[in-house]
């Protein structure tokens, strides 16, 4: 990438919000990934914009990041644009007992707002370690909730740059997918519809499901989270343990024996660690019970 576009994203976001050869381990929940070409930081929509303008304008490759929570960076980096949405675009809003909320809020942020607010329903999504965008787009959920259950409307911008809001009956939620996500729409802020309930009640319910968490998944380690998205009729982490991975390793990284549905970070496992690994579980999970296992973790960059 030359200078004169390099000078062009500073100009446009101001210095301090463009950031070059930034290391993505600082921004993955895995703590993996080489250097990102030009990192941005962008405090508003116009910012977006204008980003996402020059980006197509100059045919540059980009990537919209939240909290990196589902992502595997390759040891290379990412020769491109990495555009961050996260508490720089994490403004959360109470509209009564609905919560309108930027894209790059945490859901345990608006989990906890929620929760002050003495409202309930989201009380399922206060562990997920995701963005509102991303959960939006992948329809995200837990313990028996879903953000289609909660969700109002979402606002978007489309590939040409056009806004839209879109309510949520035309959203086309699924399991981990979106109309969002089949169009390449970019989820700018969404508004969340709750109830009023007992805070004392709503307190016990997430203290529950952090329990629950603690017990059953690696949080000690960094991870991508759940690692492979459920096929029908089985559990990922069930055909894993049965196929005899509890605890396989490549490298750094390990299949965990806590709960086998997660791959981990035991400690300087590289991208090519983990990669490895996904691949030598999809086999034999699918030597052994005829089942394609596919990864929820995106891989960015080259492997």
């Amino acid at each position: 990438m030359n200078t004169d576009i390099k000078q062009k994203f500073c100009d446009l976001l101001g210095e301090e919000r463009v950031l070059f050869q930034e290391p993505m381990n600082r921004h993955t929940t895995f703590r993996i990934g080489g250097p990102a070409e030009v990192f941005l930081v962008p405090e508003s929509v116009e910012q977006i914009c204008g980003a996402l303008k020059l980006c197509r304008e100059e045919q540059l490759p980009y990537f919209i990041l939240g909290n990196g929570s589902n992502l595997l960076v390759s040891d290379s980096g990412y020769r491109g644009v990495i555009i961050q949405m996260d508490r720089n675009m994490g403004k959360i809003e109470l509209e009564g007992t609905e919560i309108r909320a930027c894209a790059g809020a945490l859901l345990s942020s608006i989990a906890a707002a929620a929760r002050k607010a003495s409202l309930t329903g989201f009380e399922f999504a206060g562990g997920i370690p995701g963005t509102l965008g991303g959960a939006v787009v992948m329809n995200a959920g837990a313990y028996g909730g879903e953000m289609k259950d909660v969700l109002k409307e979402v606002t978007v911008m489309t590939a040409e740059g056009d806004i839209r809001t879109l309510p949520a009956q035309q959203l086309e939620l699924g399991y981990r997918t979106s109309i969002i996500r089949k169009a390449g729409y970019l989820v700018l802020e969404a508004v969340i519809a709750l109830e009023e309930g007992d805070p004392q009640v709503i307190q016990a319910k997430m203290k529950e499901l952090a329990d629950k968490r603690t017990e059953k998944q690696p949080l000690e380690y960094p991870s991508a989270g759940s690692t492979f998205k459920r096929p029908e009729g089985h559990f990922a982490g069930k055909l894993i343990m049965d196929s005899g991975l509890r605890g396989y390793r490549v490298g750094g990284a390990q299949v965990s024996e806590k709960h086998c549905g997660f791959v981990i970070n035991t400690g300087g496992a590289t991208a090519k660690d983990v990669r490895e690994l996904i691949d030598h579980v999809v086999r034999t999970v699918e030597e052994k019970f005829g089942v394609t296992l596919e990864p929820e973790v995106k891989f960015l960059g080259e492997f």
